[in-house]
């Protein structure tokens, strides 16, 4: 798949959007990414979501022994967006037999979804308006992040890897992210070959680097010190 490049924030949209508006219309769409991740999972059969556990360490004998219902979102992120070389991916399935129309924000979500790109970022600052401003630490390129959770938690220098959308002028996650240490790179990296002669961009345009990262966050027990929240539901779908 050849992925999109993500639009660098745009000043003029911000300008002429309140944030009441911007952040109504991410969670119009982070709703839809919900239920898109949702039907791409129910979608796919039992034994691919085992072995994809089983990858990550959360699998014994055929069952998943979790120490939180998180860390079952590691395992999905991995089944809808990171299929083997000639399997097709769960997010591509959902999309041909979805329908909606061309110009429907559930199209327009979906195809940002199907273009989304694992990232190493950081946080540079606020965003004057909501959200924050990143930089793609291998990219070079700065993204303006919606996210109401990140925007209140993490100070500016924070360095994460996150996977990232770009439905809009915004960027949104796909739902996880692992926060960056030199402990965890050098132990998600250790003894992986395919990455020794790779620099830091061609690993993470890899399908198989996100993989490693969330594999050595999960044996440190990122679930432990981090917690996901979903956003509001937008007005539209909250009953009067």
């Amino acid at each position: 798949m050849n992925a999109v490049a993500l639009r660098s924030f745009d000043t003029e949209i911000a300008r002429e959007t309140s944030r009441d508006a911007l952040l109504e219309r991410y969670r119009q769409l982070r709703a839809i990414s919900r239920t898109v991740h949702m039907g791409a999972v129910n979608a796919t059969p039992r034994e691919v979501i085992q072995r994809m556990g089983r990858r990550l360490g959360l699998v014994q004998g055929k069952v998943f022994a979790l120490h939180s219902p998180d860390e079952l979102d590691f395992v999905f992120d991995l089944i809808i967006y990171n299929a083997p070389p000639g399997e097709t991916r769960p997010v591509d399935r959902y999309a041909r037999r979805a329908g909606f129309a061309a110009d429907s924000d559930e199209a327009l979500m979906l195809r940002a979804m199907r273009a989304s790109r694992f990232a190493f970022v950081r946080v540079e600052r606020r965003h004057d308006i909501a959200g924050l401003i990143l930089t793609d630490l291998t990219r070079h390129e700065e993204i303006w992040l919606l996210d109401e959770g990140m925007e209140s938690s993490f100070p500016d220098g924070y360095v994460f890897f996150t996977r990232l959308h770009a439905p809009e002028a915004f960027c949104m996650t796909a739902g996880v992210f692992v926060p960056v240490s030199d402990g965890l790179l050098s132990e998600a990296l250790d003894g992986t070959s395919c990455f020794s002669r790779k620099t830091m961009r061609e690993a993470v345009e890899d399908r198989r680097f996100a993989e490693a990262i969330y594999r050595a966050a999960l044996r440190n027990g990122i679930c432990d010190r981090i917690r996901f929240q979903d956003a509001p539901a937008p007005a539209a779908l909250v009953d009067s």
